[in-house]
């Protein structure tokens, strides 16, 4: 097996290679669709201190896919059920990348009393999570310039 896929905190060193492909993906896929206000609360939102304070403090958890001891993608999830990041570098993109990390964070949520999985998916991501059984609960809606889909998958 030539990938790995382990929890992340900000004292390792796949901590700071997480932020830059979060922000470099974004960059790519997601900024286009979001207005100059959305990019910069997305962005406050990624920054190493808000992340970091966050995993730190229980309210993220954090796993990255390696293959060979590179990082390809990230899921975080805000306890007990939320997908907040999902994000893999575009060179592995359609690829089962996101639905191993999607995985593992399912596996994760299944531990606690939640019956569902949520995600507020960006415009460019919504078909992604409709590969992995997310469905619509509401229409695109704006806030503070974000842009996003609410979804959810039942875990039962």
């Amino acid at each position: 097996m030539d990938y790995s896929i382990k929890i992340i905190h900000p004292e390792q060193k796949e901590f700071s290679q997480a932020l830059v492909l979060i922000e470099t993906t974004f960059d790519e896929f997601e900024a286009p669709d979001y207005s100059e206000e959305g990019q910069k609360e997305f962005k406050k939102f990624i920054q190493n201190e808000n992340i970091s304070q966050l995993i730190k403090n229980n309210q993220l958890l954090m796993w990255g896919y390696l293959k060979k001891d590179r990082l390809i993608g990230i899921v975080a999830v805000r306890p007990p059920n939320h997908i907040a990041l999902l994000f893999v570098d575009k060179n592995y993109h359609r690829q089962g990348v996101a639905r191993l990390l999607f995985n593992t964070a399912f596996e994760q949520i299944k531990t606690t009393t939640s019956q569902e999985i949520t995600v507020n998916s960006s415009p460019y991501a919504e078909i992604a999570y409709k590969h992995l059984g997310f469905t619509k609960v509401g229409e695109l809606q704006i806030v503070n310039g974000i842009q996003f889909i609410p979804m959810k998958k039942e875990l039962f």
